[in-house]
């Protein structure tokens, strides 16, 4: 399976071949941070990552007291791209920026204990198909 996907400003382009085993959403501070969301939604794969395009305007953050904690983002634009991660023998793959719809639904919600309060009633407010009435 080839998974390709992209930053928002088109910069950085890739490609994942190999597996997609995992698709958590993780509800921890971190996560939260990083995102600027609710949660992060990230599939761990097993393959080969190759950058087809901007591999020299990825960057990383790598968090000093953590143990298993980085983010890779687009300097150009500062989306989140994927990650090698060498302890777990994994790819992280932010979901949202494939070009296609994930190959397999979220498995898990991690951290929950994490989770903003303001979460929890999201599915209650309105929803509309773009911005809503002014």
């Amino acid at each position: 399976m080839t998974l390709t996907g992209g930053c928002l400003c088109g910069k950085v382009r890739y490609e994942v071949t190999g597996q997609a085993r995992r698709f958590y959403l993780c509800y921890c501070q971190r996560c939260r941070k990083v995102t600027g969301s609710a949660h992060a939604s990230n599939l761990f794969a097993r393959g080969d990552l190759n950058w087809l395009a901007g591999a020299e305007e990825v960057s990383s953050y790598e968090l000093p007291e953590a143990q298993h904690f980085a983010n890779s983002f687009c300097r150009g634009c500062g989306s989140r791209v994927p990650r090698v991660i060498p302890a777990f023998k994994a790819i992280m793959i932010p979901a949202g920026s494939l070009d296609q719809e994930p190959p397999l639904a979220p498995e898990a919600r991690i951290f929950e204990e994490s989770r903003a309060r303001w979460c929890e009633s999201v599915h209650s407010v309105a929803g509309h198909a773009g911005y809503p009435p002014a």
